[in-house]
C-alpha cells in the first residue's frame, strides 16, 4: 500500500502512543514499517469498528470514543483512521 505523506508524518509524529521506543525515523522509514506490518487506513469509524470485529476483538462494551482511542489507531488528518498493529 502506498500511503499519503501525511499519514506518514502523523505515524511519525504520534509513533509513541504504541511503540515505547520509536520503530522509524524518516518517510522511508515510516512507510517500510506501515507495510511490513500491513496497517490499514480506514475512512471513519464504521470501517474501524468492522477492522476490530474482523480481527476478533469484542466491541460490544467499547463506545465510539473508546474504540477510537485504542493505541493501534491514529486519527489522520483527512479525518480518516491509520489502524497499525503493534
Amino acid at each position: 500500500m502506498i500511503y499519503k505523506k501525511e499519514y506518514l508524518e502523523t505515524f511519525l509524529k504520534n509513533q509513541s502512543q504504541l511503540f515505547d521506543e520509536p520503530v522509524a525515523e524518516t518517510l522511508e522509514e515510516a512507510d517500510a514499517f506501515l507495510d511490513d506490518c500491513m496497517a490499514v487506513v480506514a475512512d471513519g469509524y464504521p470501517e474501524v469498528k468492522e477492522y476490530f470485529e474482523e480481527n476478533g476483538v469484542d466491541t460490544a462494551g467499547l463506545s465510539k470514543a473508546d474504540l477510537l482511542a485504542e493505541a493501534e489507531v491514529f486519527k489522520l488528518p483527512d479525518g480518516k483512521y491509520l489502524i497499525v498493529e503493534g
